[in-house]
């Protein structure tokens, strides 16, 4: 594709077609994103579309085929580029030489004539190729008016060449314009080129992902040698690894797989995924993930997930994913583009016919010279480029640092965001609590009778059986427990857990749950210290977790939650940069407060439900805010989705990951500032972006027109059109780039 008019004929193609519903193509990056059905069309037919549309289309098999021939391919076309754009500028210049710097020699026009000639065959061809295909399928692009206005040169002045007599015999010089067919066509190969080269730019921080996978991995397998089974080291492509394989990971290599560290200890460098520069250390059961990089010593890792399913693999989907995005300000842009090409052919035609009854001593000469101007110097290219390319940075420099960014949407959401909502547990505070201190009630029969349920197991496996940090935390303090079958398990989410053992139901969970079961309060056979614990705890802001059944309490448990390190600063600035902040938890309200006062927030809701979440937000959206919700478990999904922009925590649930537009990869808070300036940044960047591709159109059209001719004799040399045009979208990418410093 060479313009955003190009880009409007693939979209179209596609979003015709049955079964399509929803389109996004991106010139930037030479991507097309489709939502189809696939009980009605296939992918098959989605390239057929293409092609009957004068384009083609490579449909990835898999996450690495497509984008590698497509990576080859594009690696051709820009060698052929290369070489055409030198072949041109050899051409031009030399024509340039014979045409302007000497004088007239015998056969100097038709010398002129084959030169020029031979450089638009064999240099320009793309755009006559280009162009005629375009108009036969009924449309008009960047290429059509190229073709357009070089064809138009040259021919005028090989008639001029030929005929000379025609303008002779009315009082008329004939002159011939080959050296400006081919400079037009330099200026334009030289433009594409750098602008290319700057587009590859934008684009290099999926290729950095992608170079982040190790060919080559070595694993450890047991072989049966005569009988004996031996376990030996095997080196294999990284593609034959899988679940559950021990693959070692030695000083300085990456990382192949996601995994967990099943022995040795080293630190890691995460700083590709995360963002963050210190090194982390691994040891025994810790996560371990595809392309980071061991630093010293060696250590094993058990496979979990390999190929396209690990985390790296993840991000560069989304990654890839939100570059080819598009901000909902570029559907304006679209609607312009679509008509861009032939309402300049039209401007063109008008032109011509203004000089010819406007100046009819000279009017066809002059009409024509400002033909090829108006259609040299237009330029849908900057239009096009100007918001993916910005797009395609901006996403590119979040991944680098860790922000990962759903779509181009998000990006522009971002920046009227005024009031940011953040969770307590796993946002503000690690989420790793642990247990602290515990109150069990003394008259609890453990090993004496066997008959009686020992209070610990109970609740060291109702605990097993959530996913909750809390419950985490309770299990590590439990640990050497025995695990007892448990049935008709519940989740109460923001309140604890339910589930029967031996027949008899039991709860654990916070105050709220205590008193939604209990009703009438705390059952008088509950020992006097387990119900001070409760009421001490509570008042000190300690998290508690109960366990209980309808007729006593057996224990209570403290637990405490850290603040991460970044939290007060990241809340700081936030709060600096004009934003209100406030915070929403499900703990109690002593707990919430002491976080609050440590981090500097001044609004706080404690003991609230899911669905209070939700609530919350949406009234503060009823009172005009723009809200950023900040979460990382099951529990913020609804809340993540409500809100105008949704930030998951990495090290969070999938579910609130998939709720939400941005993804935090290292869970630090403190990016959230980060994100926002680059938000900023980039809906700056796109608006200078279009100021000046449309400022540049509607200003240049009109003086290649020749509207100054009559105030100052100067018309528009075509040559200088033609520079001015390659100049425009090179200056909108380099523009974008800026993002990426």
């Amino acid at each position: 594709m060479g313009c955003a008019a190009c880009v409007a004929r693939v979209e179209g193609a596609l979003k015709n077609h049955q079964g399509v519903s929803a389109v996004s193509v991106s010139l930037a990056s030479n991507t097309a994103q489709v939502d189809f059905d696939p009980s009605v069309c296939s992918s098959g037919d989605l390239k057929k579309a293409v092609q009957d549309a004068g384009y083609d289309l490579i449909v990835e098999e898999s996450d690495d085929d497509g984008e590698s021939e497509a990576e080859r391919l594009q690696e051709d076309a820009y060698r052929k580029l290369r070489r055409d754009t030198v072949g041109a500028v050899v051409i031009a210049l030399l024509v340039m030489l014979l045409g302007m710097g000497f004088k007239e020699f015998p056969y100097k026009g038709i010398v002129l004539l084959v030169l020029s000639g031979a450089a638009l065959i064999l240099y320009g061809r793309r755009f006559f190729k280009s162009g005629w295909n375009a108009v036969r399928h009924g449309a008009a692009n960047m290429d059509t008016l190229v073709a357009l206005s070089v064809l138009i040169s040259w021919l005028f002045s090989a008639f001029n060449l030929f005929f000379p007599q025609v303008w002779t015999s009315r009082g008329l010089e004939p002159h011939l314009y080959f050296e400006s067919s081919v400079m037009i066509m330099a200026f334009i190969l030289i433009g594409r080129l750098l602008e290319e080269k700057a587009k590859h730019s934008t684009t290099g921080a999926i290729r950095k992902l992608r170079t982040l996978q190790p060919d080559k991995v070595t694993v450890k397998r047991v072989e049966v040698v005569d009988g004996i089974p031996l376990v030996k080291e095997t080196v294999l492509p990284v593609g034959q690894v899988v679940p559950g394989d021990i693959v070692i990971v030695k000083p300085g290599e990456k990382v192949p797989v996601d995994g967990t560290v099943s022995s040795g200890e080293s630190y890691v460098d995460e700083s590709m995924l995360t963002g963050e520069p210190v090194p982390v250390l691994k040891v025994a059961g810790m996560n371990v993930y595809t392309g980071t990089i061991n630093q010293s010593g060696t250590f094993n890792v058990r496979t979990d997930r390999t190929g396209t399913d690990t985390m790296l693999s993840s991000i560069i989907r989304m990654v890839r994913d939100a570059q080819g995005s598009k901000a909902p300000i570029q559907k304006t842009v679209d609607k312009v583009a679509a008509v861009f090409v032939p309402v300049i052919i039209g401007i063109s035609i008008l032109t011509l016919l203004c000089w010819i009854f406007l100046a009819p001593s000279d009017g066809v000469t002059m009409g024509l010279i400002s033909i090829v101007a108006v259609l040299v110097i237009a330029c849908p290219c900057s239009l096009g480029l100007a918001t993916p390319t910005a797009i395609i940075a901006a996403v590119g420099k979040g991944a680098e640092n860790g922000i990962l960014i759903k779509d181009a949407a998000s990006l522009q959401v971002a920046k009227t965001v005024n009031t940011i909502v953040l969770d307590k547990t796993g946002t503000i505070t690690e989420g790793k609590p642990s247990v602290v201190d515990s109150v069990w009630d003394p008259g609890i029969v453990t090993e004496d009778d066997p008959s009686v349920l020992n209070m610990r197991d109970v609740f060291y496996s109702l605990e097993k059986k959530s996913s909750h940090p809390l419950a985490e935390a309770v299990v590590q303090s439990l640990r050497g427990c025995d695990e007892l079958e448990v049935t008709d398990f519940k989740a109460l989410l923001g309140k604890g857990i339910m589930g029967a053992v031996s027949g008899r139901t039991y709860y654990a969970g916070n105050r709220k749950l205590l008193e939604e079961i209990l009703p009438a309060g705390i059952p008088a056979g509950t020992s006097p210290m387990v119900t001070e614990a409760i009421r001490s705890w509570s008042d000190e802001g300690y998290t508690i977790t109960i366990l209980f059944d309808t007729s006593k309490v057996y224990a209570v448990l403290a637990l405490a939650d850290d603040l991460k390190e970044s939290s007060v600063l990241a809340v700081r600035s936030l709060q600096d940069s004009g934003l209100e902040v406030h915070m929403l938890t499900g703990d109690n309200e002593v707990a919430a407060e002491k976080i609050a006062r440590e981090t500097g927030i001044h609004t706080v809701r404690a003991n609230v439900l899911p669905e209070d979440k939700v609530a919350y937000i949406k009234s503060l959206q009823e009172s005009g805010r723009k809200v950023a919700m900040v979460g990382d478990g099951i529990n913020d999904s609804a809340a993540l989705a409500q809100a105008d922009l949704g930030i998951a925590m990495g090290e969070g649930s999938d579910i609130a990951i998939d709720s939400a537009m941005v993804t935090i990869v290292s869970s630090d808070l403190y990016k959230i500032s980060d994100m926002l300036r680059l938000s900023k940044k980039t809906v700056g960047i796109i608006r200078e972006n279009l100021f000046w591709a449309f400022f540049y159109n509607l200003l240049a059209v009109p003086v290649a027109a020749g509207v100054l001719y009559p105030l100052t004799g100067w018309l528009l040399n075509p040559m200088i059109a033609a520079a001015c045009m390659a100049l425009s979208s090179v200056c909108v990418v380099m523009n974008s780039l800026r993002l990426r410093k």
